[in-house]
């Protein structure tokens, strides 16, 4: 059974950085596609960053403030967030990016940034 275990959040004020992680257990992050997303109080759930073999794609709202990459000895999978804007301000969960393969969401980890 694949289990998802998301870290790293904390609050922060506007124009800092955090970096994420998301331990995956179950499934190898080195051959399979992994994505970040976010869901802001009232929104939907959205889909911020994607790595795969050879590419990495990011949704306009973070594109060039944030680095996904994956540590495969550990199975890890990180999101690096520069430049945090206070509409950043959302839960942050790891999983697929093909809602087909979803495995069951971890509980996230929270971001505040403060203006």
């Amino acid at each position: 059974q694949v289990q998802l275990v998301e870290s790293g959040g904390g609050l922060v004020q506007a124009g800092g950085s955090l970096r994420l992680s998301c331990a995956v257990s179950g499934r190898a992050v080195s051959v399979v596609a992994m994505g970040w997303y976010r869901q802001a109080p009232g929104k939907q759930r959205e889909l911020v960053a994607t790595i795969g073999t050879g590419f990495a794609h990011y949704a306009d709202s973070v594109q060039g403030r944030v680095t996904i990459s994956r540590d495969n000895a550990n199975n890890t999978v990180y999101l690096q967030m520069n430049a945090l804007k206070p509409e950043d301000t959302a839960i942050y969960y790891c999983n697929s990016p093909v809602p087909a393969l979803f495995t069951p969401w971890g509980q996230g980890t929270h971001i505040t940034v403060s203006s």
